[in-house]
């Protein structure tokens, strides 16, 4: 490693002090497919002498095994290092590499270019302070490109790198560099980005990477590196409030109780006043506390717990700030997300969402419209798919405390996971809270629940009906209900095709419209649990995601999944209104157990079996297990 040498001259320790004192540019490479990232780093690291002997060795055999320039070294093979990218010669997963230089400590994380690895691409741009995107001249700009650079200015990349690569296939021509130049410009500055920086590059011959390219003698910029070593990192995280997410209450034993995570921003000593949220207790600071020993001032970055003054509660998830500069808290944002899951996202289809250490439950809603990354504008959706952008209103199921993302990357980013799976599914950003979540308040009343249902003998509770199509669910729901009616008790029955004709009418049988359908249900079905009513729900509600959105809307025991169960053979030979053969025939779309799956409950408090029980023998099933819950308190 010829660069430890001349910068040692066999110092180790003055080695490592010069190392301490350069400060650190995290940058990605991203463009589309095939753009040479990998190829460019590899030059990068090639040229700062950065590369042992050995791995020297290993490349110049890699690239005679399985390089691509004919014998020479194919630097590409520095990074694309797992096995699915060497022989496809395209980038899988985020690779990272560190190297340095005179000037300055780097780490670089390339990230693919095909569309369906986007989602890597904006993990590794997420504590990036620079991005390189990539163009080959011979191709210009492409949708890839545009939806790249405006992830990256999403995530709040300050500064851009374009390095029109190839430049040596297009015999250097500065035409064609500068057409590309000014079609790239005009489109960041649509989207407001100010900070780019243009590079016309050859990442195989090395023309302009680290020294001036004499192919290019019309070019009077700097070079990609002269540019990597000079770009402004300053990081103001140090001058900015002090917030440190909690991510373990460190207790080893009973006489030490602290509160450990890193601190996103700011600075703590002992002595200063904190305030912890969303509690808003407030307490002083005790100790700071390191492996190594206390220290007299913790600093942005630095992973350490904190001890207080006073037993107060905390729990991972809650922020720890200033208290006299505190972050806010809600429960409603409006964000934007970029969709990272080959399944749509549906709004009112409830997910997790994970911001710095916490995760709460929530859903999406109020998709205001997605982003067509070719002429930004703003397109009426319903949902999003695969790495598609949009701004959409974000309610979550418990309040945390939280900071704009162009405040703080910390506090204001968010990943959603699918509850089933446990799937990233995708990424937000918060970009403000909705003030009428502060406004809106619980009016209490003094008759409640279970005094409504007292009077008519009852526990309030909702049985869920669900099943195909078919399979016998408003016939036992109505026959339940005539049974439950004739004991003089209070109930309603709503039906998905009757409450279509009304309250769902605008809704059709797409999977978005289909979890708004069971959203509303859900919502009128826990009011009328509150009027003390019992509840018959007949839907054939088909996603687990949405049964288990109306469950937890209602107490314990107040929601009974009823699986009416028949097979989709027998279902269809009881095809009354000619459903299944308009289906089959292609006439009807999204239609349940043909062309739109049905996910069959794994747990649900009453299954009947239609093909083995009569009607009236399933609807005897239902009001027995009543009886036998203690739903039924009338004599």
């Amino acid at each position: 490693m010829t660069r430890f040498i001349e910068f040692t001259g066999g110092d180790v320790e003055a080695y490592l002090h010069a190392q301490e004192q350069k400060d650190l540019l995290r940058f990605i490479t991203c463009g589309s497919v095939d753009d040479g990232k990998s190829t460019l780093i590899g030059r990068l690291l090639y040229e700062a002498k950065m590369l042992f002997e050995d791995q020297l060795t290993a490349l110049e055999a890699d690239s005679k095994k399985m390089g691509t320039q004919g014998g020479n070294l194919d630097f590409a093979l520095l990074v694309d290092g797992l096995a699915a990218e060497r022989e496809q010669g395209i980038t899988i997963d985020v690779a990272y590499r560190a190297f340095t230089t005179d000037k300055r400590k780097f780490i670089v994380a390339d990230t693919p270019g095909h569309e369906q690895y986007t989602r890597n691409m904006a993990t590794g741009g997420s504590t990036a302070d620079l991005a390189i995107i990539l163009m080959d001249a011979r191709k210009g700009v492409l949708t890839q490109t545009r939806r790249h650079t405006f992830i990256c200015t999403l995530l709040g990349i300050r500064h851009l790198v374009v390095a029109v690569n190839k430049m040596d296939l297009m015999g250097f021509d500065q035409d064609v560099f500068r057409k590309i130049e000014e079609d790239y410009r005009a489109f960041a500055k649509s989207i407001g980005a100010d900070d780019v920086t243009v590079i016309p590059v050859s990442a195989l011959m090395g023309d302009n990477m680290i020294d001036r390219s004499l192919n290019m003698p019309w070019y009077h910029g700097p070079t990609l590196m002269a540019h990597l070593e000079t770009v402004p990192v300053g990081d103001d995280l140090e001058t900015k409030p002090f917030r440190l997410p909690v991510q373990w209450v460190n207790r080893p034993n009973q006489n030490f109780r602290g509160f450990s995570g890193t601190i996103v921003s700011g600075k703590v000593k002992p002595g200063d006043a904190i305030k912890v949220l969303p509690s808003a207790r407030t307490s002083t600071v005790e100790r700071v506390v390191t492996y190594g020993g206390d220290l007299e001032e913790g600093i942005a970055g630095q992973s350490l717990t904190i001890t207080l003054k006073d037993e107060i509660d905390i729990s991972r998830g809650d922020v720890i700030c200033a208290a006299n500069d505190p972050v806010e808290v809600s429960d409603q944002f409006q964000v934007e997300i970029l969709w990272m899951s080959d399944e749509p996202m549906l709004p009112g289809r409830p997910y997790l969402f994970k911001s710095s250490t916490k995760t709460v439950p929530g859903t999406l809603d109020d998709l205001k419209y997605k982003v067509n990354v070719n002429t930004m504008e703003h397109v009426a959706a319903k949902t999003l798919t695969l790495n598609e952008i949009g701004v959409c209103n974000l309610e979550l199921d418990t309040p945390i405390a939280f900071a704009p993302y162009l405040e703080n990357r910390h506090l204001g980013s968010f990943i959603i996971i699918d509850r089933f799976t446990n799937n990233t599914v995708g990424m937000g950003l918060i970009r403000f809270a909705l003030r009428r979540a502060a406004n809106i308040h619980w009016q209490a009343v003094d008759v409640h629940k279970n005094a409504r249902a007292a009077i008519a003998g009852q526990k309030p509770a909702v049985l869920w009906f669900t099943g195909l199509s078919g399979a016998g669910k408003s016939t036992i729901a109505n026959l339940v209900e005539k049974q439950l009616h004739a004991a003089g008790h209070m109930t309603y029955l709503l039906d998905g095709d009757n409450v279509r004709h009304g309250l769902n009418r605008d809704l059709g049988f797409t999977d978005a419209d289909r979890v708004e359908n069971i959203r509303r249900v859900g919502e009128v079905s826990k009011l009328m649990v509150d009027a003390g009513l019992l509840v018959l729900v007949s839907f054939i509600s088909p996603f687990k995601s949405e049964r288990l959105m109306a469950r937890e809307l209602m107490d314990e025991g107040e929601f009974i999944e009823i699986f009416v169960d028949t097979s989709l053979a027998e279902a269809e030979k009881r095809d009354v209104k000619g459903l299944y053969a308009k289906a089959r025939r292609g006439e009807i779309e999204h239609f349940t157990g043909i062309s739109s799956p049905y996910e069959k409950p794994e747990n649900p408090e009453i299954r009947v079996d239609t093909s083995k029980l009569t009607p009236e023998g399933a609807a005897d099933v239902i009001v027995q297990y009543l009886k036998d819950a203690g739903r039924l308190t009338k004599a």
